[in-house]
């Protein structure tokens, strides 16, 4: 049965991407102090301030098919009676374009769909209603399958539904795809938890090199349950994703989405060898991390990642990690944890990254326990930090941390700004922890004062050939203390607020040079070799 057409329009965005989160997230809004630089460019980069129309329609859609479908003329119960999926296996075809006019359409079975040219779902105020996990066909956990790896779609539009999960047990996934050449995924709202222990509400991969995809404004802001809290204790690991494309293969952009807390990663975007894109979107406390990207060339723009809040069964809440694939960038990532476990944290740039730039980028930092800003593992390659701005008030941690490595790609952090008062719980009381070779620091400026009296460090350089320049460093202990070798700090201004002196050198420290700097109550040398200084000013 083929039906007429129907005029057809896009739901209306909501005006903040997190107002669907509880109260007290919302209430944590007016304290916020992540990027006051550049608040109302975020904002409008993840569409905080923006409201979609109403009033477009669908009907420009409909000449790109053979065949329009309208569900309820098919058939199909818009009233969430009863379940529609027998009607859309009946009306399966091909270059068709099925259309769900404003109503409530239950689901008690997976709608499976693979092998097509060009498919397309769209809604016009639809909310799809799953059925509770006793009484969904399962094991098959999802709505729309739409593709598989082994024969994927080729293209496909899924648009314009609202997902009510409100009643109890009914996370079950909206939509999975694997999509060759074109997939569009628009508008797509969660409501209420994700509490089955199933599938995670999305995933998206792309099958083809060539191929492209875009997931724009899908949003489950209530997250996931644990599963070991849901009707699937036991048979699973720790529960749902929020997003899934671990085997994307072409460009796949995920757009102004908002994720709020999974247990097993927000947005997983990482086993692939395709390109991510990230921009904007707002993702909060989920367990694991809660941006993860990665594929050669990947690209994470704007986000905003907000961490405040931890459940007891959370072990670490990363913000952005960044892993398998060469020249990812992180870029005006906007990045608030103040309720940190103490791996949690705020970047990590993983041993399998080959290289990395992290610009334009605002982290802050609080908190009770210990926690670092970023993380550079040590099998990671070149990175790269630049216009970056850290403030870091946790019981201790170390805002960059570079590790110990026997790599000797350049790790460069140019602009770099590290402020805040921190401890020294667990002995991280330095701004910059420097573990390898060849790194090289200009025009930054770490102030570290620390809190309630504590002693902090500015850097620590523990590696070789170091090279800081054009610096300003301030630190309730030292602000350079030198344990490598052939350091060189030259055209920087070294101060102690605590009265010690500017430079430690310790025993280990081999050929340090210091060249035309400012330092404050000068050296202190415990036994370094072959010090050289030249035109510095005590």
């Amino acid at each position: 049965m083929r039906c007429g057409r129907s005029r057809c329009s896009r739901p209306a965005d909501t005006v903040d991407d997190r107002t669907t989160l509880d109260d007290s997230t919302a209430s944590t809004q007016s304290r916020r102090t992540v990027l006051q630089g550049i608040a109302a460019t975020c904002a409008a980069g993840i569409g905080l301030t923006s409201v979609a129309s109403a009033t477009d329609s669908y009907t420009h859609y409909e000449d790109q098919y053979e065949n329009v479908v309208n569900v309820v003329e098919a058939g199909a119960d818009n009233t969430g009676s009863e379940s529609i999926t027998s009607v859309l296996e009946d009306e399966r075809a091909d270059n068709t374009l099925f259309v769900f006019p404003e109503g409530r359409y239950f689901m008690d079975k997976q709608f499976r769909f693979t092998g097509f040219e060009n498919v397309g779902f769209v809604g016009d105020n639809a909310t799809l209603v799953p059925a509770n996990y006793y009484d969904f066909d399962g094991p098959q956990y999802r709505l729309f399958r739409l593709g598989v790896s082994y024969r994927p779609g080729k293209r496909l539009r899924f648009e314009g539904f609202e997902v009510d999960q409100t009643a109890s047990d009914t996370g079950i996934r909206t939509i999975e795809t694997y999509i060759s050449e074109r997939l569009e995924v628009r508008d797509v709202i969660i409501r209420g938890q994700h509490d089955s222990g199933t599938w995670g509400p999305g995933l998206f991969n792309i099958t083809e090199p060539n191929g492209w995809g875009i997931v724009e404004r899908f949003r489950a802001p209530d997250g996931g349950e644990w599963v070991d809290n849901t009707p699937m204790a036991g048979n699973r690991w720790r529960g749902p994703i929020g997003i899934e494309a671990n085997q994307n293969r072409g460009t796949l952009e995920f757009r102004r989405c908002a994720l709020g807390a999974f247990p097993n990663n927000g947005l997983y975007a990482a086993g692939g060898d395709g390109k991510i894109i990230v921009h904007g979107g707002y993702y909060s406390n989920s367990n694991g991390a809660n941006v993860r990207v990665g594929g050669d060339n990947s690209e994470i723009r704007w986000p905003t990642v907000e961490i405040d809040d931890t459940r007891p069964e959370d072990k670490t809440q990363r913000g952005i990690r960044i892993e398998n694939g060469r020249e990812i960038e992180i870029y005006g990532a906007a990045v608030e944890i103040s309720s940190p476990m103490p791996t949690s944290h705020a970047i990590s740039v993983m041993n399998s990254c080959e290289s990395a730039r992290i610009a334009n980028t605002r982290l802050q930092l609080e908190g009770s326990t210990v926690n670092h800003g970023i993380v550079i593992s040590p099998d990671a390659g070149e990175v790269t930090i630049a216009d970056t701005a850290i403030t870091h008030e946790t019981a201790g941690g170390y805002p960059l941390w570079i590790r110990n490595s026997d790599r000797s790609e350049r790790v460069l952090a140019e602009y770099l700004t590290i402020s805040g008062r921190a401890g020294d719980e667990g002995g991280f009381r330095d701004g910059i922890r420097c573990e390898r070779d060849n790194c090289r620091f200009s025009h930054v400026e770490v102030i570290q004062h620390g809190r309630d009296g504590v002693d902090r460090n500015a850097i620590v350089n523990m590696a070789a050939d170091l090279t800081v320049y054009r610096s300003k460093l301030r630190a309730s202990q030292y602000p350079y203390i030198d344990i490598g070798s052939d350091a060189l700090v030259r055209d920087s201004d070294l101060e102690s607020s605590g009265g010690r002196h500017a430079v430690c050198l310790y025993p280990e420290s081999h050929s340090p040079s210091f060249k035309k700097n400012r330092l404050v109550n000068g050296i202190r040398d415990l036994g370094a070799t072959d010090v050289l200084t030249w035109e510095n000013t005590y």
